[in-house]
């Protein structure tokens, strides 16, 4: 008799379109699996994958504005993912960068979480958070605490409910052991490589693409900018658009939201891609190497696996890392590119991203997957 599998991620919604979406998209290219989700607004969406699929989901999908971002309901959402009654299943995959690998199981069936992040609200992100909320500070602001203390005891008694972790790169599985002293498995997310244009000649202008929230450091490049009078293109949309077009100088060019193709076509010119967020794997940086376009980036989380600093790696360098998250750091890693920029090589960046193109992942998943499922149902397969 066949096993039965569910997949179970966060939230399914137009705007969610980031690297833990790929990692569900290519799941489900190569599994027949049940998918579940706290919300989900894309089975009616024409546009998407998942149009007219059967999907699962809780309470939270009837509660107003839910569709805009159910993370302002957040309190509720490990209530929300331990509704899904999820027993008919024999293998449970989560995909999870915040509840969803908090499913309740039973000793008789297999979860394996493949994890983007521990909840960055309860860990790396909550003084963010909180200066960020008007529920931060005051009274109110200590009922968020207790609230966000609350979050963490129940984010490591919930990893506990997964029998193998998968981390997206080697950062966050240092994150998973810090926060759950569990051991994680790097698999590095798939990258659609090939739907990227390779362009050798590039324009004078820098890029950078990103949600505009806090933690992107949009704001940082933009300062940088202003003060080295350089061309930049940002695309984007989020909270901070109002502060950012602000700020910016008559040399950025904000563009907002963008259709992948106006994306890719930027990517594909710019004279380097520009990245200042501290990510746990960063698909974009790898998006930029595979149209050959060099990355400046702050050196920490993902970025030190994804980008090769020339003047380590030499010819087959990729770009430049800076050490400290500040405007003098990447104003000084800029003009350090300006004086390397002859020497970076288009075609190492493309081949360089081609070790996390998609078949790549997808050997590495089901290997992993096959050999879990193996050893826990032996006498099933």
């Amino acid at each position: 008799m066949p096993l039965k599998y569910a997949l179970v991620h966060e939230w399914l919604t137009p705007k969610a379109t980031g690297g833990s979406e790929l990692v569900v998209q290519e799941i489900l290219n190569h599994v027949d699996a049940d998918l579940y989700a706290l919300i989900d607004f894309e089975s009616n969406n024409p546009q998407s994958y998942l149009y007219k699929r059967q999907i699962g989901t809780t309470f939270l999908q009837y509660f107003p504005f839910a569709s805009t971002g159910v993370q302002k309901y957040l309190p509720f959402l490990p209530l929300a993912i331990e509704q899904l009654d999820l027993r008919a299943y024999d293998i449970i995959l989560s995909s999870s960068h915040a509840v969803a690998k908090g499913v309740l199981t039973t000793p008789e069936q297999l979860h394996i979480c493949y994890c983007h992040s521990p909840m960055r609200y309860a860990w790396d992100l909550t003084f963010d958070y909180l200066r960020a909320s008007k529920l931060g500070s005051g009274l109110p602001g200590w009922v968020t605490r207790y609230l966000l203390h609350s979050l963490r005891l129940w984010d490591v008694l919930s990893a506990n409910r997964v029998d193998y972790f998968i981390a997206n790169s080697q950062h966050t599985a240092r994150r998973i052991w810090r926060c759950y002293r569990r051991k994680a498995t790097v698999i590095y997310p798939p990258v659609n490589i090939e739907s990227f244009p390779f362009l050798p000649h590039k324009e004078d202008f820098y890029l950078t693409v990103s949600r505009l929230v806090t933690y992107k450091q949009v704001s940082l490049i933009i300062r940088a900018f202003n003060q080295m009078k350089k061309k930049l293109v940002v695309i984007g949309t989020g909270p901070e658009m109002k502060k950012i077009r602000k700020i910016a100088n008559p040399n950025i060019q904000i563009l907002g939201w963008q259709p992948d193709e106006v994306v890719k076509k930027y990517m594909a010119h710019a004279k380097a891609f520009v990245y200042a967020a501290c990510e746990d794997f960063g698909i974009a940086l790898v998006e930029a190497q595979a149209c050959g376009t060099p990355v400046i980036a702050y050196g920490v989380g993902g970025a030190k696996e994804t980008v090769r600093d020339i003047r380590t790696w030499g010819e087959t360098g990729t770009g430049i890392l800076f050490e400290k998250q500040t405007e003098a750091a990447l104003i000084e890693a800029t003009e350090t590119f300006a004086a390397y920029r002859s020497k970076f090589s288009p075609e190492y960046a493309r081949s360089h991203a081609a070790q996390f193109q998609t078949s790549v992942f997808v050997q590495r998943y089901f290997e992993f997957l096959h050999k879990c499922t193996e050893k826990k149902f032996q006498k099933c397969v």
